[in-house]
């Protein structure tokens, strides 16, 4: 994720906080020092708190994403934003049952750490302060260690039950998609978990919205946006299945030869609507030169560049046979709006970010037409 920096990686996994999270450790500092009682060392607490439990996140996070690897789907990336943690999965699991151990995998996590807690506590002789509700047990007072570790202990327990409601982007979304899709088709799974998830959505609103609550009614949106957008990938994604590349590649399109002037390249940009130009040797693609990489030469050198100085030579190829939703997922990891297309070496078509998505509205609406 852009303007993140990496901290750690764990089994292949690049974990990343983003520069957000100092806005919030600043805000905490200052919320403590704001205080009538207010002391560098309960601001301290307080930040070491807050990191401790997005160590926690970072554990959730983990979950999902090894036992996603289990199964054979990599992870590209957990990052660390003020709201939370997110697990970059190249894909979610075709099958039910793995989709739903993978959902499960991060909250229960956070209930072996909130058991371990407990457990800790017990020998400390202090689980019984659990039973104690007084505000002051939990934020305020003297710091100790009993106090510390129940708060963290009781945050992983909120964590646990906020995750499993029904309702995406939450892992209890999931869970019940899973669940529902053991018995129904994968897209019909969705919508139905999409609708109860919004259906909460609007019963959290309504709440924090008669009860002055705003932070239920930012979740509400979250979580009403979280089900509209997942229900909009499925249903798009239900669309490239079953299907090869050929079947949604350009198959007219404009080449470059690397001994091409970038003031060529500029005339046929603007002769077209083609943004991405595949660069051919002899029918072999050697490399891609973006619409970005022509402004980009123009802007630094003028017009009198060759292609083959410019290019990006380490352009991925899509086969022509390839399944479309594995090469759209490529297109998405590799941040390429154009990938060129080859049968046997030869160049035969171009998958564009706007061909696709004209091409699944056509098949959509031909989906939808009266039989």
């Amino acid at each position: 994720m852009k303007w993140s920096l990496k901290i750690a990686q764990v089994a292949g996994i690049g974990i990343y906080v983003h520069w957000t999270f100092l806005i919030l450790l600043g805000f905490i500092v200052y919320l403590q020092m704001g205080q009538a009682d207010a002391s560098l060392l309960k601001a301290a607490v307080a930040v070491v708190f807050v990191l401790v439990l997005f160590g926690c996140v970072v554990l959730h996070e983990l979950g999902h994403a090894l036992t996603a690897k289990r199964f054979g789907i990599q992870t590209r990336d957990i990052t660390l934003l003020p709201i939370g943690g997110v697990a970059r999965l190249e894909r979610m699991p075709d099958d039910p049952v793995q989709e739903l151990l993978v959902a499960l995998a991060g909250p229960a996590v956070n209930v072996v750490i909130a058991a371990v807690l407990a457990v800790v506590l017990f020998v400390m002789g202090a689980l019984a302060l659990v039973l104690d509700m007084r505000p002051e047990t939990f934020l305020g007072g003297e710091f100790s260690l009993a106090t510390f570790l129940i708060q963290l202990m009781i945050v992983n327990v909120i964590l646990v039950l906020f995750n499993m409601l029904p309702a995406f982007p939450m892992d209890g979304g999931r869970v019940l998609r899973a669940l529902l899709a053991t018995q129904l088709n994968y897209v019909r799974a969705t919508h139905i978990a999409a609708l109860v998830g919004q259906g909460m959505a609007i019963c959290f609103g309504l709440i924090g919205l008669f009860m002055g609550q705003w932070i239920l009614l930012f979740i509400s949106i979250f979580v009403f946006l979280g089900a509209q957008a997942e229900a909009r990938s499925v249903e798009l994604r239900s669309v490239f299945q079953g299907v090869s590349v050929g079947d949604a590649m350009v198959t007219r399109f404009q080449t470059l030869s690397p001994n091409d002037l970038i003031e060529h390249a500029k005339d046929e940009l603007l002769a077209g609507h083609q943004h991405d130009f595949p660069v051919v040797v002899d029918g072999q693609v050697i490399g891609v030169l973006s619409r970005s990489d022509i402004v980009s030469a123009l802007t630094k050198g003028g017009p009198n560049h060759r292609v083959g100085d410019v290019m990006r030579p380490d352009c991925q190829l899509l086969d022509v046979s390839e399944r479309l939703d594995r090469a759209v997922a490529r297109m998405q990891q590799l941040k390429c709006s154009t990938l060129p297309v080859v049968r046997q070496g030869q160049l035969v078509g171009l998958l564009t970010s706007e061909n696709l998505g004209e091409w699944a509205m056509i098949q959509s609406a031909l989906r939808g037409r009266p039989q």
